[in-house]
Order: structure tokens, then sequence, then C-alpha cells
């Protein structure tokens, strides 16, 4: 596998607990805080998602 693939695994907890608080910080009730999470880690996994394939891209290219 990838040689840095052990640390991404570190990523993964850290997507979660970043989405929960931040959706708790912008509700009160558990269904709107759960439902704020899945879009925030939606769209932090999409964002890492597209700078790794610009710098696999990247590094194809050199």
């Amino acid at each position: 596998m990838f040689p840095g693939a052990r640390m991404l695994l570190y990523a993964f907890p850290l997507i979660v607990v970043v989405s929960l608080v931040y959706g708790a910080t912008r509700h009160e009730l558990w269904p709107a805080i759960l439902k704020h999470a899945w879009d925030t880690a939606v769209w932090i996994l999409g964002f890492m998602g597209v700078v790794f394939v610009v710098i696999l891209l990247a590094g194809w290219s050199l």
C-alpha cells in the first residue's frame, strides 16, 4: 500500500470530532447537530480528496 496510509487513519477520528464540534456550535438539538456534522464531514472529505488528486497529478507530471 501507500507508505503513509497508516497515518491517514488518524484523519478519520479528527474529521468526526471536528464535524461534531462544528455542528454543535451551530445547533442545540441532536438531529440538527448530526445533520450538520454529516454535511461538514462530507465537505472536508471532498476537499481532502481534491487536494489528494492535485498532489497526485503534480507528482506524476514531475
